[in-house]
């Protein structure tokens, strides 16, 4: 929702709802910019041109607009890449939507970041709400994967030996490889990569009626990247 939006999700929200969504909606795009722990109620308050008592009011502290923004980025994740999914029959194609969708949004993310990548660079050694909030969502979001992943199996789409959690693990992992190539290393082909890398686990991991040729890749997921 944009400062302009009156509706949400169906609902007219309130005066004080629609600032405070426009202050959160503001908040998120200068986390892309600078951080969860680059924002301030100061820059905020330059930002939407208030007060900062009148930003301080809608939160009551940093680390809670800090908290509102990490549920801000899961809602709009969960929105444009777990949403869509759903409406794709249960099997391989629901978890080739699943990671169709992330790609888009890594897409978009290469050049403003990722909120969950940066906040755990920044959070990864310090224990409080905000990382518990990051790690929830994280959580969340790679428990659906995965069961996106068991249904494949289910259904008869992956070998009977697959593993599903090694699976999540590698799909996840070359996620956090591109954003790391794409945005670090400013690495032209990063997206045709990953998108083949993701071929490559479908390979190792899918039904073959016909036997197959031991990959040389297999072990490429396992480099850090």
């Amino acid at each position: 929702m944009t400062a302009g939006d009156a509706v949400r999700d169906g609902r007219v929200l309130h005066k004080g709802q629609q600032t405070k969504q426009a202050i959160v909606d503001a908040a998120l795009g200068l986390a892309a910019q600078v951080g969860l722990e680059g924002l301030s109620i100061g820059a905020l308050a330059e930002l939407m041109n208030m007060s900062k008592s009148g930003v301080f009011a809608h939160f009551g502290s940093r680390e809670e607009l800090q908290i509102s923004v990490v549920r801000e980025y899961f809602n709009q994740f969960e929105r444009d890449v777990f949403v869509p999914a759903m409406q794709v029959e249960r099997g391989l194609p629901r978890v080739k939507a699943l990671f169709a969708n992330w790609m888009q949004i890594v897409a978009q993310e290469i050049q403003s970041g990722c909120i969950f990548i940066s906040g755990a660079v920044e959070f990864d050694d310090r224990p409080g709400p905000v990382r518990d909030a990051l790690a929830s969502s994280v959580k969340v979001w790679l428990g659906a994967v995965h069961r996106a992943v068991v249904q494949a199996k289910q259904a008869g789409d992956l070998s009977d030996d697959a593993d599903e959690q090694q699976m999540t693990f590698e799909i996840h992992g070359l996620i956090l490889a591109l954003h790391y190539e794409a945005r670090f290393l400013n690495n032209p082909v990063s997206i045709e990569r990953a998108n083949k890398g993701f071929d490559h686990i479908l390979d190792r991991y899918g039904r073959h009626t016909e036997p197959r040729k031991p990959s040389r890749q297999s072990s490429s997921l396992n480099q850090r990247h």
